[in-house]
């Protein structure tokens, strides 16, 4: 078989960003039933030097998507929009961005193999192909902030496991 950039990425995105939709059920639920308000666990972080949850919510969907739409454009910067400020507007940005990504074709993302890419931030310039840039530089961040997201709700106390951080497997089909 040969090697598919589309199925080395946007599959396991889609995969994460159900399994982060289902997290954010779970800390809205959580809020309704201990009476602690929704902001407590929006921007709760693990450390006083790390960004919030709702942070690495916006941070995924710049990973995924956003590292799709840089492809496009051969340049990626950080995502610097403000980041959604309830459970309901993360709720819309997992959604919003599980249907754009579902709406990209697989033959599209095959044709970004060896294209040229950068990132940009500040002074720092990085040169990959695309490829490497989306298994490389993107994927890692993108599984850095939806387990950061997973601790964060953890350490609050949401009754979560690691079934919800894995969501659904792609299993074989019959």
């Amino acid at each position: 078989m040969a090697f598919s950039l589309y199925s080395a990425t946007v599959p396991a995105y889609l995969q994460a960003l159900g399994s982060l939709a289902g997290l954010i059920e779970k800390a809205d639920a959580h809020c309704a039933a201990t009476g602690i308000p929704p902001v407590e666990l929006i921007e709760a972080r693990l450390a006083p030097d790390m960004l919030p949850f709702t942070y690495q919510v916006k941070s995924v969907k710049a990973h995924t998507l956003g590292a799709i739409q840089g492809v496009r454009k051969g340049l990626f910067n950080p995502d610097m929009t403000t980041p959604p400020d309830s459970f309901d507007a993360m709720r819309t940005l997992v959604s919003n961005t599980i249907q754009e990504l579902k709406a990209i074709s697989a033959a599209e993302v095959d044709s970004f193999l060896g294209r040229d890419m950068r990132f940009e931030y500040g002074d720092t310039r990085m040169d990959f192909t695309a490829e490497d840039f989306l298994l490389s530089f993107s994927q890692p961040n993108f599984y850095f902030h939806l387990t950061t997201a997973y601790a964060v709700l953890r350490w609050k106390g949401v009754q979560i496991g690691k079934i919800d951080y894995l969501g659904r497997p792609r299993l074989k089909r019959r």
